[in-house]
């Protein structure tokens, strides 16, 4: 599935039914009266949160949403039928935003949630509403109401409890892969992931979301590579793992340059909860690993834990780590 987290949209609500003018007709019934019926409303626009959505590529080629008209009023004080609502299905953490693209409409923190972003016009009114003690035999009617209608910016900011963030080939795809039911794309060459990727680690009876965004590059802030496109995905977790890959001669530095383009970005970013994991044990010895934690801890002010995708005692134990910081 191709990702697109934002888009522009038409909605148009459906324009209410028009009232009848009918008169009453029938065998020896010489002055039968009004009998016009009321037009129908007309159908809604409605934008609806889903849980198993992640993108909003569905409306990248069909952009102009009509909901349906209401039906006209008949004879024998006869209703017209209301149009049916159009549903609209987004994924959890979309934004609705005005056409200017800056003014927030709407904001999706709820799987189920529903906003009407386009009311249906109200349906016109028959001549039998007009009938009175001294107009016994009106023929005004009134034509239904036209339906609201909008052009609108969705705008998608994932909703996890844990955010990966690292310099690129960190080895965050891996990890989402080894603790979550996600299956990214993995290989050993800088941004193999291109878009932001969501998994679910279970973990003792308990769920956390977890996303893993393309990596950062300096100047990410600015533009440069892909981090800025997706660093609104992070804005939202309760936590960040930051993922350093431990073979790197300057952990410091790599550490320095990641939290730089957050704050940069996003000052909120930097002053999240942060869990530090060293990747990629498995390619240095273990003498080498504690002198490295060592080193690097006196410079940290957050936890530092080292990892190895490849051994399930890592998997296990980050999994447990991660809960704690879910929460």
């Amino acid at each position: 599935m191709k990702f697109l987290d934002q888009v522009k949209i038409y909605v148009k609500a459906g324009n209410g039914g028009d009232g009848s003018p009918s008169f009453r007709r029938e065998k020896f019934i010489e002055f039968g009266g009004p009998d016009g019926g009321d037009g129908g409303n007309g159908g809604s626009v409605i934008l609806k949160a889903e849980r198993n959505l992640n993108t909003l590529i569905d409306y990248r080629y069909q952009q102009h949403h009509k909901a349906q008209r209401g039906e006209n009023g008949s004879g024998q004080n006869r209703t017209g039928k209301s149009g049916i609502d159009l549903i609209l299905k987004v994924p959890l953490g979309t934004q609705v935003f005005e056409e200017d693209n800056k003014t927030l409409i709407y904001d999706f923190l709820k799987i189920g949630e529903e906003f009407v972003v386009a009311s249906g016009g109200k349906g016109g009114f028959g001549n039998t509403r007009f009938k009175s003690s001294t107009n016994r035999a009106p023929r005004k009617f009134t034509k239904g109401n036209s339906g609201e209608e909008f052009t609108v910016w969705l705008q998608l900011k994932t909703i996890a409890d844990i955010g990966i963030v690292g310099l690129p080939n960190a080895g965050k795809s891996s990890l989402l892969a080894a603790i979550t039911n996600a299956n990214p794309k993995i290989a050993n060459y800088q941004f193999t992931t291109l878009n932001p990727n969501l998994g679910v680690a279970r973990y003792d009876n308990k769920e956390i979301t977890i996303a893993d965004i393309p990596g950062l590059v300096e100047g990410a802030h600015k533009g440069t590579g892909l981090g800025i496109h997706f660093l609104k995905h992070i804005e939202r977790c309760k936590s960040l793992l930051h993922m350093i890959d431990i073979t790197n001669s300057d952990l410091n530095k790599c550490y320095k340059q990641i939290r730089n383009e957050m704050k940069n970005y996003n000052s909120k970013l930097s002053k999240k909860k942060e869990l530090i994991v060293l990747n990629k044990t498995d390619l240095i010895d273990e003498k080498d690993v504690k002198k490295i934690i060592e080193k690097f801890s006196k410079k940290i002010n957050s936890e530092v834990i080292t990892l190895s995708t490849f051994e399930k005692k890592s998997i296990s134990k980050i999994k447990s780590k991660l809960i704690s910081y879910a929460s």
